[in-house]
C-alpha cells in the first residue's frame, strides 16, 4: 500500500442506521455488510453492544454479530461502551471493540450519561477483556471541534481527549466532528496540533456532512497527512444526541474524489453503489449521497426490480 492511499472504515451498518426511524430486519444488515465487504471495504463497523432502548434500531447486535460473513482480511468493529457489552461482544466473533467519549462534557452527558472522566472509568474493564482476548479497541472523541451545547470547542481539549484515549491503549482514535460545522481551515489547524502532539498517525477522520463539508474537510484532512477515513454508504447517518446532524460523508464521495486524485481506496465504486442500492431499497426513500444518486442515474448499481431481497 503506497503512502499516498487510504483507508476507509465503512461505518453505515452502525453509525448509518442508528439514528433510523424504523428497524431494518436483520437479514437484510447483513447482505448489506456482505455487500460492502465483497465491494472491497476491509473495515466495517457492524453494530453497537448498548441497550436497545438507547438505540432501538440496534436491537439485534447479537444476531447481527453473530451472522457475519466472514472475508478474508476484513475486520469488523462493534461498539462497546461497558462492561455489559463486554459480556455480549465476548459471545460473538466480532474483531475489533470501539469506545466513545467526546471533547465536551455536555455531550458526553447527553450521549453516554456521563462526563468525560467518567467515560474513562467506564473504559477500564473494556480495555482489560479486550487485551485479554487478543482484539484492538478503537476510541471515539465526538464534538472535536463544535458542540450542538457548548459551541466552539477549544482545540486543546480535543487534543486532550485524543492523547489520553491512546495512552489507555486505543489502536486508534477516531475523530468526530459530529454536527458537521467545521471547515477545512479549522480542521487542518487541529490536525496539525495533533502532529505536533505525535498522535496524528494514530488518527482517523469522520466528517457530517450537514453544511456540505465532508469532502471538503476529507480532503483538508488527507493534505496534512491523515490517512483513515469513516464514511457511511449512501451518506446514511445523524445523531440522535446532536440535534439537526446530517448524514455521515457518503463513502461514494469519498471514493469518487480520492479516485479523481489517483489515490486508491481498495474499494470498487460500482460495488458500492450496489450495496447502498440494498439499503436505500430497505429504507424505502432516497440516500442523499451525491455520487451515489449521479451513478445511479446513468444506470449504475442494480436495476430497480432487483432492489429488493428476499
Amino acid at each position: 500500500m503506497s503512502p499516498d492511499d487510504v483507508t476507509i472504515v465503512e461505518v453505515g451498518p452502525r453509525d448509518g442506521l442508528q439514528n433510523e426511524p424504523n428497524p431494518v430486519p436483520t437479514e437484510r444488515k447483513v447482505a448489506f455488510i456482505a455487500a460492502l465487504a465483497d465491494a472491497g471495504h476491509r473495515r466495517i463497523e457492524v453494530t453497537a453492544f448498548v441497550h436497545p432502548k438507547a438505540i432501538p434500531q440496534l436491537a439485534d447486535a447479537d444476531e447481527v454479530a453473530s451472522q457475519l460473513p466472514r472475508r478474508e482480511g476484513v475486520v469488523y468493529t462493534a461498539l462497546v461502551p461497558n462492561d455489559h457489552g463486554v459480556a455480549r461482544a465476548m459471545k460473538t466473533d466480532v474483531d475489533q471493540w470501539a469506545l466513545f467519549t467526546a471533547a465536551s462534557e455536555t455531550f458526553n452527558q447527553k450521549n453516554i450519561k456521563a462526563s468525560i472522566e467518567e467515560s474513562f472509568e467506564r473504559f477500564a474493564p473494556v480495555l482489560a477483556a479486550a487485551r485479554e482476548s487478543g482484539r484492538t479497541v478503537r476510541g471515539y472523541c465526538s464534538t472535536i471541534l463544535h458542540c450542538p451545547y457548548e459551541g466552539r470547542i477549544d482545540p486543546s481539549m480535543t487534543v486532550s481527549v485524543v492523547r489520553r484515549l491512546v495512552d489507555v491503549g486505543c489502536s486508534e482514535v477516531s475523530l468526530g466532528e459530529t454536527i458537521g460545522r467545521a471547515t477545512p481551515g479549522e480542521v487542518r489547524d487541529l490536525c496539525g496540533r495533533l502532529a505536533v502532539e505525535g498522535v496524528l498517525d494514530r488518527c482517523a477522520v469522520h466528517f457530517h456532512d450537514t453544511y456540505g463539508m465532508g469532502c471538503a474537510n476529507a480532503l483538508a484532512a488527507y493534505e496534512v497527512g491523515v490517512r483513515t477515513f469513516d464514511a457511511s454508504a449512501g451518506g446514511l447517518g445523524g445523531c440522535p444526541y446532536a440535534p439537526g446532524a446530517a448524514g455521515n460523508t457518503a463513502t461514494e464521495d469519498l471514493i469518487f474524489m480520492f479516485n479523481g486524485m489517483g489515490v486508491k481506496t481498495g474499494v470498487d465504486l460500482d460495488a458500492q453503489v450496489e450495496a447502498s442500492a440494498l439499503m436505500e431499497a430497505a429504507l424505502g426513500r432516497q440516500l442523499p449521497s451525491h455520487a451515489y444518486r449521479a451513478l445511479r442515474a446513468r444506470g449504475k448499481g442494480p436495476k430497480p426490480g432487483h432492489l429488493e431481497m428476499s
